[in-house]
Parts: structure tokens; sequence; C-alpha cells
């Protein structure tokens, strides 16, 4: 991701989330040395249709954000930036992966779930906008397989 991709990122974020991040969030995060943003694009028009946002930190890494434009929903986006953030991270000599997500967000859970991802316990009412509470999720890289299953970044994804 880089600064030319806000402007559609921040679309996709708005059609995806009730509370969504802002341009401002999204450039904040650019410039954060531990951070990394990775886009999926089309290939014949470059446009953003998802993206994943994580913090690599002292062998940890968080997700903060994952999204695909509504209409591009079900066709494995979501599951190839999620295969390529995993793959990225193991390179990185990540051990542990965590995020969270909204307790009603049955389809995201399944995805994470695809992946190993375990429930490791609940944030209560962490959503300000419901009240709702997250589910906290959790992966061990060291002792999970997956297979690759995404494009090469010069392919579907850049970052």
């Amino acid at each position: 991701m880089t600064e030319k991709d806000l402007d559609e990122v921040v679309e996709v974020e708005r059609q995806s989330f009730p509370t969504p991040w802002s341009k401002g969030l999204f450039a904040k995060e650019l410039g954060i040395p531990f951070a990394r943003a990775f886009v999926a694009q089309e290939k014949d028009s470059g446009k953003v249709v998802g993206y994943l946002c994580f913090w690599l930190v002292d062998g940890e890494s968080h997700i903060l954000n994952l999204a695909v434009h509504p209409r591009r929903r079900r066709e494995g986006i979501g599951t190839r930036l999620l295969a390529f953030g995993l793959d990225y991270c193991r390179g990185q000599g990540v051990r542990q992966i965590t995020l969270e997500v909204r307790r009603s967000n049955v389809k995201a859970m399944s995805l994470y779930r695809s992946f190993q991802f375990q429930p490791q316990g609940v944030r209560r009412k962490y959503y300000t906008d419901s009240g709702e509470d997250a589910v906290v999720m959790g992966l061990d890289l060291e002792k999970e397989k997956f297979p690759v299953i995404y494009e090469p970044p010069s392919q579907g994804s850049k970052g």
C-alpha cells in the first residue's frame, strides 16, 4: 500500500465497516516502521479491491484490518490476502499472530479458522459503535502449516 492507494482503500473501508478508518489513519499507519500494509488490485485496471494491515513487533504480529470490496467478495481475494500476509510474517520470523473480530462477523471468523486461527478470548463491548464484543483469535505459526495459495505480489498484491 502506498499513499496513492489511500482514496481507493478508504472507499473499500467505508463499504466494509460501520466505523471506518479515516484516510489520515491509514496514512499514519504507512509511516509506522513496524506496520505493514498490502493491497489487492484488479489485474486490468489496478483498482484496489482489498487490503491487509498488520503490525510486526518482536516475533509477533497483530492483524489490524482486512477488507475486500463488497462487490468482490466470495472470489478468494480475502483468502489470498491473508495467505500472503501469513507467509510474509513467517518470512519475517513471526511466531504468533493475533487479531480481533466482531462476534457477529461469522464469515470473517470462518476465514480465520480455515487458517487455523483459534479463539483465545473475548474483549467485552470492544466496538464503540455498537458495544459488540470482539473475539480475540490467535495463530501459532510455529505449529500450524497451511498451503501457499496467494498470487505473487507482482501479479495481484503490492506492499
